[in-house]
């Protein structure tokens, strides 16, 4: 129902003063628009204008109320029933709300009072519906490519035609791509312009949940599963049901319970910690990693049958520094966007703050960018952000770099990656640097631990 369609309401009743005394009493509110109807062929001829509420006499001359009612819910299964009866029958009352009846009132002296009680309630729930479908309209705007991920560079551009393909079918998708380079607002955005929208996206951070707990976090657990366990608990998997579940740094998922992971894959139902049901579910799954999840498989880290059940439709989202001038695209845009909601007048970048920002190489991506251009803002004294305003802090402090905790090697690989790109990718000047020999630096990128472009 739309917000600017009136509020129908169809009156069915074959005693002419009665209907009468019932269209006098629901007029009362301006808001309704009620119309009568003396049988029930009439009342089915109209049904295609939906109205909101059907008031069902149970007696009528062409046919009872429980034959209207399954032809009303039948043609306009949105419109609620009423139906009015002489009779206070209470299994002809249970069998009508069976059969989707909204009440059933009995003409009586509460008659008129019950009646507008009953569409009144029905109104309000309306009015719910109303502002629900109006938040998911906003949020589906919200969330339309251009409005979410912003960039006019050509390695973007495969991006959306890539995003737009995932939107058309259920097709899983496995997101990669460097840490802020925006793996989950790629996610949200191919849900919320699917054929799901309506429905959930849950989104599972892999990686922050204990091992102990995600098994029971992903599909739930019974009463008495395990210590702790004082109630039932629906997992992630059911709560996204129809919807979308998003796992968010997948390479992280512990080894001992992929296998489970993968059957559920399969069967398409899980089975709850301390269970014994299987239960059906319908989800879409988006994945998403900063790791090459090829090299995890060959390491033993990752299962060869669940990579390729997770791979899908791959997305791969280039870092910042390799999309060309969208950094001040995207920086424009949060400057736009900080002096909005911070009342403040709109700032420009002056060349040199540009040309700072575009020789900068974002190790912390879109999120860094973000988090620089505030800062600018912030310590500018003038209405065009210069050089001197802009601050980057490469790897924070070292208890900051430390809390990404990498494997040594990972840490390495980091380092000497950062002071290549610094460089401009001058092996000898940063195995100097770092007093490392140039054939380690060399071997690396020739196994592709290394970057060059």
């Amino acid at each position: 129902m739309h917000k600017n369609k009136p509020f129908t309401i169809f009156i069915v009743e074959d005693d002419e003063m009665y209907s009468k005394v019932l269209e006098y009493q629901l007029n009362l509110n301006p808001d309704y628009e009620v119309k009568v109807f003396h049988n029930a062929k009439d009342c089915i001829k109209n049904l295609h204008e939906h109205p909101a509420v059907v008031t069902v006499d149970y007696t009528l001359p062409d046919m009872n109320g429980g034959d209207l009612l399954k032809r009303v819910k039948t043609i306009s299964p949105q419109s609620q029933v009423i139906i009015i009866s002489g009779q206070d029958n209470i299994e002809t009352a249970i069998d009508l709300l069976k059969l989707g009846a909204y009440d059933y009132i009995v003409k009586n002296n509460e008659a008129k009072s019950r009646m507008w009680n009953s569409v009144n309630n029905i109104r309000q729930n309306f009015g719910l519906k109303e502002e629900i479908e109006t938040l998911r309209e906003e949020i589906v705007h919200k969330y339309e490519f251009d409005n979410l991920i912003i960039g006019n560079s050509d390695s973007m551009r495969k991006v959306f035609t890539l995003m737009d393909k995932a939107t058309k079918t259920n097709i899983t998708v496995s997101v990669t791509g460097e840490t802020g380079t925006g793996k989950e607002l790629v996610a949200k955005s191919i849900h919320y312009n699917s054929d799901r929208n309506k429905k959930t996206f849950i989104a599972v951070n892999v990686a922050a949940i204990p091992r102990d707990l995600i098994e029971s976090e992903l599909f739930g657990h019974e009463k008495g599963a395990f210590t702790g366990a004082i109630s039932r608990r629906i997992g992630k998997f059911e709560e996204a049901d129809k919807g979308t579940l998003f796992l968010d740094e997948i390479g992280e998922f512990d080894l001992n319970l992929q296998s489970k992971l993968l059957r559920v894959l399969q069967e398409r139902e899980i089975t709850r910690v301390g269970g014994n049901q299987n239960i059906p579910i319908d989800v879409r799954i988006i994945t998403a990693t900063h790791k090459n999840l090829a090299e995890e498989v060959k390491k033993g880290n990752f299962r060869e049958d669940l990579y390729y059940r997770l791979l899908g439709l791959p997305i791969y989202l280039p870092p910042l520094r390799d999309r060309d001038k969208d950094i001040l695209v995207i920086a424009k845009h949060f400057i736009d966007q900080f002096c909005q909601e911070n009342k403040m007048p709109v700032m420009q970048l002056s060349v040199d703050a540009r040309n700072k920002l575009l020789s900068y190489h974002f190790p912390g991506n879109v999120r860094e960018l973000k988090a620089v251009i505030e800062l600018a803002i912030v310590m500018s004294n003038h209405d065009t952000i210069q050089p001197e305003d802009i601050t980057f802090n490469e790897f924070g402090t070292a208890q900051d770099f430390l809390l990404l905790e990498k494997t040594l090697d990972e840490y390495n690989r980091s380092i000497i990656q950062h002071f290549l790109d610094k460089y401009d990718h001058n092996v000898l000047l940063v195995a100097r640097k770092l007093d490392i020999g140039k054939s380690t630096i060399y071997r690396m990128i020739q196994n592709g631990e290394l970057s060059t472009k």
